[in-house]
């Protein structure tokens, strides 16, 4: 392995691996925001608004991310609908979290005991109220762990985004090894950072999950 060559390789592989963290964070927190509103439509006592998320959920859980990101970014085109790389990735990698953290949060809203709910109401509190001031507070604590998986899962599944010529990490090393036609140095080099982006937010997610821990 030849040191000349990681360390030309090293800052186009790190230029890459911001672009794949860019991508992570929006797509988690695009995520999130679906998947809240997800889990409040599947709770809902509205038949129509639960099905429209169950078949949402079932629709993204249920097929590959990979196809999800070929229909946006080659199949809407055929219908007049454009996106750019970044873009498609975005909103491929946003619906597909978006149906996982709505089962996480409704989960976590289900372990609530049911009393706090009937307590609020007792007090005049609206759903909504309920569900800011006591219900979600609650549910982010209980939900620590499986959102630090699902980010953890996200931060590997944007390797999937080089297949739509989008230039994260791994779409860089690809580049890379044809142009050098070193595999194992641009391979390293992208394992090495894939290790270093999960393990920082791997402890950054275990920090926070004990330090808001409920006993």
């Amino acid at each position: 392995m030849d040191i000349n060559v990681l360390k030309e390789m090293f800052p186009v592989l790190l230029k890459g691996s911001l672009i794949t963290m860019e991508l992570t964070l929006i797509s988690v927190v695009l995520g999130s925001l679906i998947g809240m509103f997800t889990a409040l439509l599947k709770l809902s006592k509205n038949k129509l608004a639960v099905n429209i998320a169950g078949f949402y959920t079932w629709l993204f859980r249920g097929t590959p991310m990979l196809l999800q990101l070929f229909v946006f970014y080659y199949g809407l085109p055929n219908i007049g609908i454009k996106f750019s790389p970044f873009q498609a990735a975005l909103i491929g990698l946003s619906l597909n979290s978006g149906a996982y953290m709505g089962e996480i949060i409704r989960g976590g809203i289900l372990s609530v005991d049911k009393g706090q709910f009937e307590a609020c109401k007792s007090l005049g509190f609206t759903y909504f109220d309920t569900m800011k001031r006591v219900i979600l507070p609650q549910t982010f604590k209980i939900i620590i762990p499986s959102v630090g998986n699902e980010f953890i899962t996200m931060l590997k599944d944007t390797s999937l985004v080089s297949t739509i010529a989008m230039v994260e990490i791994m779409r860089s090393a690809q580049l890379l090894y044809a142009s050098s036609f070193r595999p194992m140095e641009a391979f390293f080099i992208t394992g090495c950072l894939y290790l270093f982006m999960t393990t920082i937010f791997t402890t950054v997610f275990s920090h926070y999950e004990k330090r808001l821990s409920v006993y």
